[in-house]
């Protein structure tokens, strides 16, 4: 018998247009096995989470750009549908914000936690969460948000370069543009010249302190905050390899016990009345040890399923579990389990893991979608590749995936993107930036 309420559909809502987007399968997946009627309202053209025999039904979703307004009407369409209230799960940080800004106008056809409409928005601003963090007193890279060209450059010699440069509202970014949420900026010249493209962006420009990536730094915590404030449903992982290396998406996460970045978690979202789903990333300073918290996602992450624990409680059933009113039951912790995204890791997919692992595509129960995503991969990055070595045939069919995408809100743009491939002309370095290009339109 399924410990969540069967009769209560969950809604899955993704604005941003990255077809392989890994933690919606996951989400499909979880609740889907739970028994539970999965929709999803995410572009899903070319997207191998249309393979999964989870789904219920795929809805059309908002179009780009589109406003609260064309937002909250696709909803209720959705719901009209549906015909009874629904979980409604935002897998995106634009997605998270939208929902939080309707809520009164959702209720009562979409069940949803209860706290501050402005909250998702104000932590996934990242100028904003440097506030916030200081006012928690959390550790957080040193950010100064310059009014000008001339004080971009001077804040970049004041923080002592590289310094790392970040698009405060990072789901803003248009597509095409070539801008990026993040990037290591090594000349005040540099600095200025992207101030410059500041209306272009959307958004206001911060630049951080760089702190080195290295081993055992990089670190996550994924939980759900249920309606009497208690953190469930997730723990502290580490990223074992990341895409780009070292700067990038989880590509192999390590459930890895840490009191510290849980404390911090913990102490945050009390301080801030936060309900809800989380993803946070952290990045130790390796001179002092601290935990600096670099992103804070008011969503699912990607890897979200690496804590699907023994009783099979992850923060998506968490949190139908809580919304519906039933009870949570007790974690039981499964230390040591990885998490391996198959297209940026495929080795790692094929080594023993003695702790148990969850691959991002691949699901005995579920084959389509691993299989779906091998043969959309191989097109879409053969067509990336081609547009890098100028060879792209305007009057071919396109493959499937994002063109242009901007990182979407939640992407790896809290670290830097120091490793990221810069453009080449050999076979190689082309196919190193389309792979580089194309974790940026992933989320963390």
């Amino acid at each position: 018998m399924s410990l969540l309420d069967t009769r209560v559909p969950a809604v899955l809502l993704r604005i941003d247009r990255n077809p392989f987007h890994h933690g919606t399968l996951g989400a499909v997946r979880s609740l889907g096995r739970a028994g539970v009627e999965v929709h999803v309202v995410a572009d899903s053209t070319g997207s191998p989470v249309r393979a999964s025999r989870f789904v219920r039904r795929l809805h059309p979703p908002p179009p780009p750009g589109a406003s609260p307004g064309d937002i909250a009407a696709v909803l209720r369409r959705v719901a009209a549908r549906i015909a009874c209230p629904a979980v409604l799960v935002p897998m995106d940080d634009a997605s998270a914000i939208a929902v939080g800004r309707l809520r009164e106008q959702l209720a009562p056809a979409y069940l949803l936690p209860q706290q501050p409409c402005a909250l998702p928005e104000r932590v996934a601003d990242k100028a904003e969460l440097a506030a916030v963090c200081a006012g928690a007193g959390l550790p957080h890279p040193r950010t100064l948000i310059p009014d000008s060209p001339a004080q971009a450059a001077s804040a970049a010699w004041r923080l002592g370069l590289p310094v790392v440069a970040k698009w405060s509202r990072p789901w803003l970014l248009p597509a095409g543009t070539g801008l990026r949420s993040t990037v290591v900026v090594r000349s005040a010249q540099e600095a200025r010249e992207l101030y410059l493209r500041t209306d272009e962006a959307g958004s206001r420009l911060l630049l951080q302190t760089f702190l080195p990536p290295g081993p055992d730094r990089d670190w996550f915590f994924h939980g759900y905050v249920d309606r009497a404030g208690a953190v469930r449903g997730g723990g502290a992982g580490r990223k074992q390899l990341s895409w780009p290396r070292g700067a990038g998406l989880t590509a192999v996460g390590r459930w890895t016990p840490n009191p510290r970045v849980r404390t911090l978690a913990e102490r945050l979202t009390g301080e801030l009345g936060y309900r809800g789903i989380l993803d946070l990333d952290f990045r130790r300073c390796g001179t002092t040890g601290d935990y600096h918290l670099l992103d804070f996602n008011p969503r699912p992450g990607a890897q979200f399923r690496l804590f699907a624990d023994g009783a099979g409680l992850d923060v998506v059933r968490a949190l139908h579990l809580d919304l519906t009113r039933r009870p949570l039951p007790d974690e039981l912790p499964l230390p040591g389990r990885e998490f391996v995204v198959e297209n940026y890791a495929p080795l790692s997919a094929l080594r023993p893991a003695p702790a148990g692992r969850e691959l991002a595509w691949h699901a005995a129960d579920d084959p389509g979608p691993g299989r779906s995503m091998w043969a959309l991969w191989g097109l879409h990055v053969l067509r990336r590749l081609r547009q890098r070595l100028g060879g792209a045939n305007p009057a071919a069919p396109a493959a499937p995936g994002p063109a242009g995408v901007p990182a979407p809100a939640g992407a790896p743009d809290a670290r830097p993107d120091d490793a990221s491939p810069g453009p080449s002309n050999d076979l190689s370095g082309a196919l190193s930036g389309v792979l580089a290009d194309d974790e940026k339109a992933s989320s963390c």
